[in-house]
C-alpha cells in the first residue's frame, strides 16, 4: 500500500463513487485500519468520528458497498472507493446518494450526462417490475422482444436519416429515441448497459 498522508487525527477522506453510474455516492473518513479492512474484505470500511470506531458500510442496513478498486489522489491525502452499491441506497436518509440537494437546499432529480444510460436502464427495469398503468415501456415489452427489436430498427433508420440531413436537433432527438429502444432491448436480454461499456473499455488502446 502507498504511504498515505493521514491528517493529524489519523484520518483520510474517502469518496465512494459508483462503478456502474459514475455518481458520487457519499463522503466519509477512514483510518489506516479501515483502509486495510477494506482491502482485506473487499467491502467498504470507514471510521466514525462521532462514535470514534470503525464501521462497515451497510452492516446493519444491508446497504453494503463492494469495493472494486481504490484510487489515490496525487498528494496521497484522499481516496476514492470505486463501489457497487448493493441495494442502490447509499445515504442513511434512504436516498441513492448523499448529494441529493443543491446549495439552495432544493432536491436534485436530474442525473448528470454520464449517468444517463445506466439510470435509464434502472427506470426501465423498475417499470417492467412494477408495471404501472399507461407505461409505454410496459406496453412495448408486452408485445415481445421481436416488436422491440423492430422498433429499435425503425429508430436506427430514422437516426441515420437525421445524420444524413445534418440537422443537429433532429440528430439529438432521433439518437435519444434509438438509445431508449436499445436500452429496452438490452434489458429484455438481461444485459446491463455496464457490460456494453466494459466491452468498449476492452477495445481502448
Amino acid at each position: 500500500m502507498l504511504k498515505l498522508n493521514f491528517n493529524e487525527e489519523g484520518l483520510i477522506p474517502v469518496i465512494a463513487q459508483d462503478y456502474r453510474t459514475g455518481e458520487v455516492r457519499m463522503l466519509a473518513w477512514a483510518n489506516e485500519e479501515a483502509v486495510r479492512k477494506t482491502l482485506e474484505t473487499g467491502y467498504a470500511h470507514y471510521y466514525s468520528r462521532s462514535r470514534k470506531e470503525l464501521w462497515k458500510k451497510g452492516e446493519s442496513s444491508g446497504e453494503l458497498q463492494r469495493v472494486l478498486e481504490i484510487r489515490v489522489d496525487c498528494d496521497e491525502d484522499a481516496l476514492i472507493y470505486i463501489v457497487e452499491q448493493e441495494k442502490n441506497r447509499a445515504c442513511h436518509t434512504g436516498e441513492r446518494n448523499c448529494f441529493f440537494r443543491n446549495i439552495q437546499g432544493e432536491r436534485i432529480e436530474k442525473p448528470l450526462p454520464f449517468e444517463a444510460l445506466p439510470r435509464l436502464q434502472e427506470i426501465i427495469q423498475r417499470r417492467l417490475e412494477e408495471k404501472p398503468e399507461g407505461s409505454y415501456t410496459v406496453k412495448l415489452a408486452s408485445e415481445g422482444l421481436d416488436k422491440v427489436i423492430q422498433k429499435f430498427g425503425e429508430e436506427a433508420v430514422e437516426t441515420l436519416i437525421a445524420l444524413k440531413n445534418r440537422e443537429k436537433g433532429e440528430i439529438l432527438y432521433e439518437t435519444a429515441d434509438m438509445l431508449y429502444m436499445l436500452s429496452l432491448a438490452l434489458t429484455l436480454n438481461d444485459i446491463d448497459v455496464k457490460e456494453v461499456m466494459e466491452e468498449l473499455i476492452k477495445r481502448m488502446k
